[in-house]
């Protein structure tokens, strides 16, 4: 118990887990830039998703991304983020296999595992959420 609340209380967590958060915020957000452009809206058509999809997805990872950089709402971004994940895993990248190199879900997976990570343990300390004491805790 006593580990417990020393590793909760120690400042290096805490910059710990606001940088993986900010770091998987970040590559979302970068990423989500090229998607505004259309010509993935062409590459969307070609892998068989509606041309309609392309502004719900950039916005969702730009919007998303800031979200986590800021610490608010990241059990919610992080549970799109895996919708997200899971359809480059499943509807993209499987046919090609495990590794990156050859255009495999290696990448998505490692992604997904964060986002998870984020979804169970919250925003922490360092985050808009500590901040905003009134907001309910499952919009963490």
């Amino acid at each position: 118990m006593l580990s417990e609340t020393k590793m909760s209380q120690n400042i290096l967590h805490d910059i710990t887990h606001w940088g993986i958060r900010a770091s998987i915020g970040a590559i979302f957000l970068v990423h989500s830039l090229k998607k505004f452009d259309p010509s993935w809206q062409e590459w969307l058509v070609g892998i068989g998703i509606p041309p309609e999809m392309q502004l719900p997805i950039a916005l969702a990872e730009f919007i998303g991304g800031i979200l986590l950089i800021i610490g608010v709402l990241n059990r919610i971004t992080g549970a799109v983020f895996s919708v997200i994940l899971l359809g480059a895993i499943f509807h993209i990248r499987w046919e090609n296999g495990f590794f990156v190199s050859k255009g495999g879900w290696e990448w998505d997976l490692v992604m997904l595992a964060a986002v998870l990570a984020i979804i169970v343990a919250g925003p922490g300390r360092i985050s808009l959420a500590s901040l905003i004491k009134k907001l309910p805790k499952f919009l963490y």
